[in-house]
């Protein structure tokens, strides 16, 4: 006896994408807050890889795994995603880092002392790179970092490339990308990422997360425009 493959709804496809974004604010962000001096920049860059990984395998089939509105508007720009279904999932997105963001700050605010405007995983440049980095590189860090993020999402989900391993090649990339930009900027890549934090670490965090909703996308449009261009179109 056969089971029909009955095609998810838009509701479903959001509450993935909800649930994605925040399984990769809540592994990513909560390893850096809570285990990071035990850990190190490998154990954080690992975790945000392994949360793309897994989500992707277990949220994918349902939404397609993007749990980043860098993501959405790259594919939508390659043709590979409606625009139609962009507003949607960057809202749910979103939703899910703040969730993520605010069930974070709950259980970080039980040790005595804590304060989310000392850092909070949050982004930023200059006093608040982790290395002291300008604007400028920061800028050049985010929009590389993303176009290759880009460039894996869209060459491990072609037709042409190997089944069922795109979520592994995806989340290994995701740590890479960490390895080289935590001491950058911490790593954003990810605009939803980026605000499920700021809301909660104050004024200053927030006056520079412009950077890490921008930067992003401009990425993921230029490896979206390229794409084809580099590596030919499958049809």
């Amino acid at each position: 006896m056969t089971h029909a493959v009955v095609a998810p709804t838009t509701a479903h496809k959001l509450g993935a994408e909800t649930l994605g974004t925040f399984w990769l604010v809540f592994g990513g962000c909560g390893t850096a807050i809570f285990a990071g001096e035990y850990v190190g920049f490998l154990g954080i860059a690992l975790a945000f890889g392994l949360t793309v990984l897994t989500g992707a395998y277990a949220f994918g089939p349902v939404s397609g795994g993007h749990f980043n509105p860098a993501v959405s508007v790259g594919l939508a720009v390659a043709r590979r995603f409606s625009w139609r279904e962009v507003p949607g999932y960057v809202v749910a997105q979103v939703v899910g880092a703040t969730i993520a963001g605010a069930v974070l700050l709950a259980i970080a605010s039980g040790l005595d002392g804590f304060s989310a405007s000392d850092g909070f995983a949050t982004n930023g440049f200059g006093d608040r790179s982790p290395a002291g980095y300008s604007l400028a590189s920061v800028v050049v860090a985010e929009i590389v970092l993303t176009a290759f993020f880009l460039f894996v999402i869209l060459g491990a989900s072609a037709k042409r490339a190997a089944v069922g391993f795109s979520g592994l090649s995806i989340g290994l990339a995701l740590t890479l990308i960490h390895l080289v930009s935590i001491p950058i900027s911490n790593t954003s890549v990810n605009p939803a990422r980026s605000l499920g934090v700021a809301w909660f670490a104050g004024a200053d965090a927030l006056s520079q997360v412009w950077v890490f909703i921008l930067a992003p996308v401009i990425g993921a449009a230029i490896a979206a425009f390229v794409y084809d261009l580099v590596l030919g179109a499958e049809d």
